[in-house]
């Protein structure tokens, strides 16, 4: 194991971390801007595409697990759940499990339009110039995912 590979001291970790964190932030905020500008061609704001790509990935969903998949506030998914559905990209059906707390589900045109997002974007970051590998990419979805499950927690109501 050579120095570089040997785990860091906290306070250098936690130094190293904020400057991860003053990376995502920014990069965060420019995503968000680049999806909202492509609503009028999909149709969907960010936190429609957010509600669309959580039910693409586990399938049916109440509002409150949504929440707390994505650390946020069950007013806040439940108003996006309200304006997919009003663009029939998701229905509202029961949950078998739960009488008081219906499934969220995506129907066709709910798939359809997070399929093409997920296709224009990854069309964009095909963009992305450099030589990264895969394991340079694990390494940074496994801090990040360490970054997460610290803040796993967050009270979002």
């Amino acid at each position: 194991m050579t120095e570089n590979d040997a785990p860091l001291a906290p306070e250098e970790l936690a130094h190293r971390l904020t400057e991860v964190f003053a990376l995502v932030g920014p990069l965060y905020r420019r995503v968000q801007r680049k999806v909202e500008q492509a609503a009028p061609i999909e149709g969907l704001s960010v936190g429609v595409r957010a509600v669309l790509d959580l039910l693409r990935e586990h399938g049916p969903m109440t509002v409150p697990q949504m929440g707390r998949a994505q650390a946020l506030s069950r007013q806040f998914v439940q108003r996006m759940v309200n304006d997919a559905a009003a663009g029939q990209l998701v229905e509202i059906i029961p949950n078998p499990a739960h009488q008081r707390s219906s499934l969220v589900r995506l129907t066709g045109s709910g798939r359809a339009a997070i399929t093409a997002a997920l296709t224009r974007e990854q069309s964009l970051l095909r963009q992305v110039e450099g030589d990264l590998t895969d394991t340079e990419v694990t390494a940074c979805l496994r801090v990040l995912g360490r970054m997460l499950d610290l803040f796993d927690q967050v009270d979002v109501d």
